[in-house]
């Protein structure tokens, strides 16, 4: 009797287990294929997007009214950078549903991916600053590293452009795939960057001899946009081998607003904003050899 009890107990208990997994799907499912549910998860991607692209805009306003007469400075540069990023992707997302119905279809791939290479060149652009400082702290020549930065993002965007085209000309699922990879290879690469130039300026710091408080403050910053930058670009590359394989995890689709919201705000808001805040501080007035001019 108490066996037959156990056994009516556990088939209880997994039936119920199936039918709130059953509700969980059906749940997912109903989201995705609501037009109201879409528009308003779009629309929030567009709010948070719209609200770093103004605070990295307030940024650039403090930093050059403390700083004009040095120019566009990398930290000039790069705060730039994320208020133009951050507010294209704003706009895309209010127009989403319009976006879909651009013809040829290749322009929605332009329109949609775009935004992410220029996501890659302003991070990038963190990565030479870093390797400027290393470099001048080591006295090595840093002569070779803006060449360097200039001549990867062309190429970068260059076999991009290519793929575009040839994907305009013949629009096969292998294109698609080959440029979704592609777009995984360079965030991979991105990554690599963080973990190798954030990992020896880290290292570099915590073997200074001369304990300050500006040299603890320096050493937690470069610590937690390494990880942080490492971690997004590293999401970033997985999702898109998934988005060129798996059809569910297809992101230039409308009817995945509930994957488009936590991916992008996983790989692109969240970093950006926690980069911003650390990032925070002003250059002193006087005095400052870190800060180099874009020429």
């Amino acid at each position: 009797m108490g066996r037959l009890f156990a056994v009516d107990a556990a088939a209880a208990s997994s039936a119920a287990a199936a039918a709130a997994l059953n509700g969980a799907v059906n749940w997912w499912k109903d989201v995705n294929d609501s037009p109201m549910w879409q528009d308003r998860l779009f629309h929030a991607l567009a709010v948070l997007y719209g609200i770093v692209s103004v605070v990295a805009l307030v940024q650039l306003i403090r930093i050059e009214c403390r700083v004009p007469e040095y120019g566009w400075t990398t930290q000039k540069v790069f705060h730039f950078l994320n208020f133009i990023v951050n507010g294209v992707r704003s706009i895309v997302f209010v127009l989403r549903q319009n976006v879909q119905l651009i013809q040829p279809e290749i322009l929605q791939h332009v329109i949609l991916d775009m935004p992410g290479l220029a996501f890659f060149t302003t991070y990038a652009l963190l990565v030479l600053f870093w390797a400027e400082i290393y470099y001048q702290a080591r006295a090595m020549s840093t002569d070779g590293l803006r060449p360097t930065f200039y001549w990867i993002n062309g190429v970068v965007y260059t076999i991009q452009i290519i793929l575009w085209m040839v994907l305009w000309w013949k629009p096969i699922r292998v294109m698609v795939i080959l440029s979704k990879m592609f777009f995984a290879g360079v965030s991979l690469f991105a990554a690599f960057g963080f973990l190798l130039y954030g990992g020896r300026l880290f290292l570099m710091l915590q073997r200074f001899p001369v304990e300050s408080k500006g040299r603890r403050k320096k050493l937690q910053e470069v610590g937690y946009v390494t990880t942080i930058c490492f971690t997004c670009f590293l999401i970033r590359c997985v999702m898109m081998c998934l988005n060129a394989f798996d059809k569910a995890a297809d992101l230039d689709i409308l009817s995945h607003p509930i994957l488009n919201f936590f991916y992008y705000v996983l790989v692109e808001i969240l970093p950006s904003a926690m980069v911003l805040f650390i990032l925070r501080k002003l250059p002193p007035k006087r005095g400052i050899t870190q800060y180099h001019p874009i020429h």
